[in-house]
């Protein structure tokens, strides 16, 4: 009796495990059938954006005046957008692609700064013209390996997860069909980018990602890294502490560093020159709020000035749930420069900092000479939408689309119940950035 109660009840354990692990089995299939769908979706739609992309620049090169040559010139900037959009979707993190990035970005690039110009009293000149042929070359080499790819990979039916697979082993593979096209479209575009590196007509993608090129101070080291996350995390009693090095491929050099004292866990990026912490998360849980937004900024800029922070003021603070984000921004001679901004994360439960993001601010932080504005605020003000009723001014640089740093007068005003922020060019009068600042959310408590 008890014996076949003991196999009975064996029975039911095995078919129970048997029944998890085809559940789990199938949850699995299911994802990763989601995830090479949407690999498959993002590759076939880089191909026919790029073929978009290649008709739409051979287009330009027939076309003459401004009404025509300005809306198609927009197009291609939001198509290269829509690609790079793509290739960020694909797994190819692993893969070197920099180059194919970098190429979208300087067609997007010039033809953004052209399509937005005056056309008709500064055409396009005879080197611009060259560089479009060119551009129009290149992408149908690029056009036409993507689409050598995509009929090996529906004749093959290759999958992109077994591509994910092996760039993350590192393994090669019996069929590399895609690695090897992706490399091949990564050749050509080399050859376009260094061709043009010097071109003043291109915007290049690496010139306007400086990364850290900015940072002094000599190199530190795994010790020196800890020592300073410990400063930064401001935890006690730490009783764990692991530390690597960055892989290769990376755009600078740094250290992870993370913390743990059995109840708090925080992780920081230091870079290696400098030993500059890049950012800071605290990954504990936060209870009720019990102090205000006002005291935590406060804290925010109590933290900055302690770890040696100068000439930065609060430009932006926002409460979400039981935290509060402040930015932090540079102010020299009384300008306000919006690439050096820090972001302070605080808890309002306890006033601590629980993150830290200073990577814009690495990359922005350097010497400026700034100049005296050629427009006064008045004359400014003079280019701003007359329905707009201006509330604040000051003067700022600010990055516009291209990435370039400009001097402008920024105006706060109001339209209806909307609020904006606009800066002008304080040298030409041109509207270089309209932002809608966020109104206050609406609550749905009592909502039924």
């Amino acid at each position: 009796m008890i014996r076949s109660i003991l196999i009975g009840v064996l029975v039911i354990g095995i078919a129970g495990t048997a029944y998890w692990g085809y559940q789990e089995h199938q949850e699995k299939n299911a994802i990763l059938m989601n995830a090479e769908n949407n690999y498959q979706h993002a590759f076939h739609d880089l191909s026919y954006q790029m073929d978009i992309l290649h008709d739409k620049i051979g287009t330009t090169l027939a076309m003459n005046s401004r009404k025509s040559l300005s809306p198609a010139l927009a197009d291609v900037w939001r198509i290269t957008s829509e690609a790079r959009s793509q290739v960020g979707q694909l797994p190819l993190t692993l893969l070197p692609f920099n180059k194919t990035e970098e190429f979208l970005a300087n067609i997007g690039n010039f033809s953004y700064r052209t399509a937005v110009r005056d056309l008709d009293k500064e055409p396009l000149s005879k080197k611009e013209y060259t560089t479009l042929q060119k551009l129009y070359s290149q992408s149908d080499d690029i056009r036409s390996e993507l689409r050598n790819v995509q009929h090996l990979v529906l004749k093959n039916n290759l999958r992109w997860m077994d591509v994910e697979l092996a760039l993350a082993s590192g393994k090669e593979m019996t069929d590399n069909t895609i690695i090897d096209g992706f490399k091949t479209v990564e050749k050509r575009s080399k050859g376009f980018s260094d061709e043009h590196l010097e071109d003043g007509t291109m915007v290049t993608f690496q010139k306007k990602d400086q990364n850290f090129s900015h940072l002094k101070g000599p190199s530190i080291s795994k010790d020196d890294a800890v020592s300073l996350a410990k400063t930064y995390a401001g935890l006690k009693n730490i009783h764990d502490v692991k530390v690597e090095e960055n892989g290769k491929g990376s755009d600078y050099d740094f250290y992870s560093v993370n913390l743990d004292n059995g109840s708090d866990k925080a992780s920081l990026d230091i870079a290696k020159k400098g030993g500059y912490p890049i950012w800071l998360i605290n990954h504990r849980d936060i209870g009720e709020q019990k102090i205000s937004l006002n005291e935590a900024a406060s804290n925010a800029k109590d933290y900055l000035q302690k770890h040696k922070y100068q000439n930065l003021e609060l430009t932006e603070s926002t409460q979400y749930d039981t935290q509060g984000l402040f930015t932090f921004t540079t102010v020299q001679d009384g300008v306000t420069i919006y690439p050096e901004s820090i972001k302070v994360k605080v808890a309002l439960d306890n006033g601590q900092v629980i993150g830290f993001a200073a990577s814009d601010y690495l990359k922005g932080h350097h010497d400026r000479n700034i100049p005296k504005p050629k427009l006064t605020e008045k004359e400014a003000s003079g280019y701003i939408n007359e329905n707009v009723n201006i509330m604040d001014h000051k003067l700022a640089i600010v990055a516009n689309d291209l990435g370039k740093e400009v001097f402008c007068h920024e105006f706060i005003g109001t339209m209806g119940n909307d609020t904006y922020r606009i800066y002008i060019n304080a040298e030409t009068g041109t509207e270089e950035k309209v932002e809608k600042l966020q109104n206050a959310e609406s609550l749905y408590e009592d909502v039924v």
